[in-house]
């Protein structure tokens, strides 16, 4: 499973990162993979997003309490008051295998998420 914490549906880099992820997802099921989103607005703008932004894979809404999900995986801003861009790639087990942080102005792409998959498989976890 891969966790995509992100800041705010609409906002132009979350676009473009929820948008690489949508377009590989043939890659992520070579895996037996699946992609959730996770931000901490509601589940109508989840719908309208994901429905503009023609998404095939879920979003989470960490909406209430507000960013109780974010927090527990160390990954909400306080200040800000919204998740950070963070993911993270949990095994069949819901042991995290890999993680990162990225800065929030900057898509974090696909790359260190397929090469976490493919370092899983190679270890014969499930994932």
């Amino acid at each position: 499973m891969v966790l995509a914490f992100y800041p705010a549906d609409w906002s132009p880099v979350c676009s473009d990162q929820m948008g690489v992820y949508n377009e590989i997802l043939s890659e992520f099921e070579k895996y037996d993979a699946e992609i959730m989103g996770i931000s901490v607005d509601g589940i109508w703008s989840h719908a309208a997003f994901a429905r503009d932004r023609k998404l095939h894979f879920p979003l989470l809404s960490d909406f209430e309490p507000k960013g109780e999900i974010s927090r527990r995986y160390g990954a909400y801003m306080d200040h800000e008051g919204e998740s950070a861009r963070a993911l993270f790639v949990i095994d069949g087990e819901g042991v995290i295998r890999w993680s990162y942080l990225s800065p929030t102005g900057i898509n974090p792409g696909a790359n260190g998420i397929l090469a976490a998959l493919d370092r899983l498989g190679k270890g014969g976890s499930s994932q």
